[in-house]
């Protein structure tokens, strides 16, 4: 199948991954209402078309935190992405270090820090929840430190949890009538490329960064139960404002949705914010991020870096995004797929399809650079 967008990669992916690992990535939670409304409401953004405007050079690239990028995004923070492809995070970061994006490691990673970093010839961004197990947490920041990432991206959308019927459904998370081992078995056995490249050839696999606080011998059962225990729900700003002094790079806070927590972001001393609802994984029922983000970014007026992420699907939603308000977005699923699709090459594509999208976009708009998007959409 050539893979002409996003969306079909998404395809490739789902006839690739057995079921539960694709509904991992593809599902929300609830109904997930939030989820579909991520990429309605960006549907709904119209943008104006502009002629005449020698559009012959339109440049993509942009400053992100301190440093260059070929284009305004950065790949988000996707948890268990390692197994999509063998070694799956290692692979991504290859891909977005090759095109010149950043790459932000998931704390729920297969892959290490270490691994990632040392094996794709480039530091990364690392993504980083506020947990329990306060230990742990500040040995992840000196393992970042370590590994040269010069910007931590701390979510604050994950008190606890949500739930997520997808992952019960597929046997991720829950399983009925049969063992979730025999379950996911089934599922595996239906998928023999998946098998061979990460089931066989992608051993020995980890627990990533929590297998630090695990025994080695203990499955992904463990994992989940350690995870979904140290979520710390008891957070406030007043434990962010001792990270920030604690970290001494940029911080940038994930999943803000309102004026007044953009704000707070900016007084504590973040660099940067993205506007997310976890991709529609968390409070189902919650606005779309790009409907929270002109308002955001008015309130901002510049004051630190705006990101966006939730629905990004093609080079034309990242135009819709820059021209209300945001300096750049994150994508998720979009790379998720093409690791799922078909591995490093399927990243690579996917960043190559963004980029031309917005080329395109660009030109039949009149903007040659990125700041002429600014007022050029209008939302319903």
């Amino acid at each position: 199948m050539i893979a002409a967008d996003v969306m079909d990669y998404r395809e490739l992916a789902r006839r690739r991954l057995p079921r539960f690992l694709f509904d991992y990535i593809d599902g929300g939670a609830f109904s997930e209402t939030t989820l579909r409304r991520n990429r309605s409401d960006l549907d709904a953004v119209s943008v104006r078309q502009s002629v005449l405007s020698g559009v012959d050079h339109v440049e993509l690239a942009t400053s992100l935190l301190g440093r260059s990028s070929s284009l305004p995004l950065a790949l988000a923070p996707v948890g268990m992405a390692g197994m999509n492809a063998r070694r799956g995070e290692v692979q991504a970061a290859r891909a977005a270090h090759g095109a010149g994006v950043p790459f932000c490691l998931s704390t729920v990673s297969t892959c290490t820090i270490e691994e990632v970093s040392q094996q794709s010839g480039e530091p990364v961004w690392f993504q980083l929840y506020m947990i329990k197990d306060r230990g742990f947490m500040r040995e992840m920041l000196a393992r970042a430190t370590a590994a040269g990432t010069s910007v931590l991206v701390f979510t604050v959308d994950m008190p606890v949890p949500s739930i997520r019927y997808r992952d019960r459904r597929s046997g991720l998370s829950a399983t009925a009538g049969l063992s979730r081992a025999v379950n996911q078995a089934i599922q595996v056995s239906t998928r023999p490329d998946w098998l061979l490249d990460v089931g066989l050839l992608g051993r020995p696999h980890t627990l990533g960064h929590i297998a630090s606080v695990l025994d080695q011998k203990a499955g992904i059962d463990a994992f989940w139960a350690w995870m979904a225990g140290n979520f710390d729900p008891s957070v406030t700003w007043k434990d962010l404002e001792t990270l920030r002094a604690e970290w001494p790079g940029k911080l940038v806070i994930k999943g803000i949705l309102d004026q007044k927590e953009a704000l707070a972001a900016l007084a504590m001393g973040a660099d940067g914010i993205v506007v997310s609802n976890h991709g529609g994984r968390q409070l189902d029922g919650a606005i779309s991020t790009i409907s929270a983000l002109p308002s955001i970014s008015e309130a901002i007026a510049g004051r630190l870096t705006v990101m966006m992420d939730g629905g990004i699907r093609s080079g034309l939603d990242i135009v819709r995004s820059l021209a209300l308000g945001a300096d750049a977005v994150m994508i998720g699923r979009a790379w998720a797929y093409g690791l799922g699709a078909r591995g490093q090459a399927g990243v690579t594509s996917v960043l190559d399809i963004l980029a031309d999208e917005m080329r395109v976009s660009m030109a039949l708009m009149g903007c040659s650079k990125l700041s002429d998007l600014k007022g050029k959409a209008i939302s319903d």
